[in-house]
């Protein structure tokens, strides 16, 4: 497991090679951390990648040709190594290939190519998945990155809030308590903001599946610290932070999404998966600016 520092002359980034993890993020000319530093108290990453599944599954499972997989929430990814294969001064790319392991719990050759790209004060992610087999593979893939809420400690949770770019009414879906979607219903947002306090996570995270939401800016209204999450192609979005005063936000872009309570399980079904051919590449990106 090491850490890689990118920087160029306004922020600095780490990335863990152990899931290619982002674990740190601050501008170079002030002290603040904007990623949630990770505390098992409340929850113990920072920024997981999702793949190759996003959110749960029916019974943490689903069937492919027959065969039933078992895999856990969000995939695996996030807890294998990955191999560094490019560094620059204000760039790294990390990637993870199927093995034998990957295989048991999902039947597809892969390789998958995780990079971070700095631009001013904005951080680029970029996935890339390749089909290495020779069948169609299924697969969903996204983005979970914590941010502190709040940024400072002398901060108050309520103070902060969520703004839309031109979103007035969208619809939140909801999840069970085995994390599935089973009901969705319309949510007004006055000035397309959402303001934000702990007990709008009482039922778990919010679900969006509207491609009019390109973008979501964290902001405090007593100051001006701002987190703007750019997504522009992401058919989902998830908000989620642990209603126990856990002192975090995640804003999470998704091309997937957990299974609904009365999907069929098979995979090439799942709602929002995607598919690829033999040496067919897919690639998507979303950055991070403050």
């Amino acid at each position: 497991k090491l850490n890689y520092q990118i920087k160029n002359d306004v922020i600095k980034v780490q990335i863990n090679s152990f899931g290619a993890e982002l674990n740190s993020l601050q501008k170079i000319d002030e002290d603040i951390e904007y990623i949630w530093q990770g505390d098992s108290k409340y929850w113990a990453r920072h920024s997981p990648i999702l793949f190759p599944i996003v959110g749960r599954l029916k019974e943490d499972g689903y069937f492919y040709k027959n065969q039933k997989y078992s895999m856990s929430q969000h995939g695996f990814a996030r807890d294998y190594e990955f191999e560094m294969i490019e560094k620059k001064d204000d760039f790294v790319e990390f990637r993870l290939i199927s093995d034998e392991k990957s295989l048991e719990k999902y039947p597809f050759l892969f390789e998958l190519n995780i990079s971070y790209k700095l631009e001013n004060s904005k951080l680029i992610i970029s996935y890339k998945v390749k089909n290495c087999g020779n069948e169609k593979i299924y697969f969903s893939i996204g983005a979970h990155p914590a941010f502190n809420w709040p940024l400072q400690e002398n901060e108050k949770k309520e103070d902060y809030f969520l703004e839309f770019e031109n979103i007035t009414n969208t619809k939140r879906y909801f999840l069970n308590d085995k994390g599935l979607v089973y009901k969705n219903s319309d949510l007004n947002l006055v000035n397309s903001k959402l303001n934000l306090n702990e007990e709008l996570f009482l039922d778990d995270a919010l679900v969006f599946n509207d491609t009019n939401i390109k973008n979501v800016t964290f902001k405090n209204k007593e100051n001006k610290n701002f987190i703007k999450v750019e997504f522009e192609n992401f058919p989902y979005l998830g908000i989620w932070s642990k209603p126990s005063g856990a002192p975090f936000l995640c804003i999470e872009p998704w091309f997937g999404v957990a299974d609904w309570e009365n999907c069929t399980s098979k995979i090439e079904e799942k709602r929002g998966i995607l598919a690829l051919e033999k040496e067919e590449i897919f690639s998507c990106f979303y950055s991070i600016e403050v």
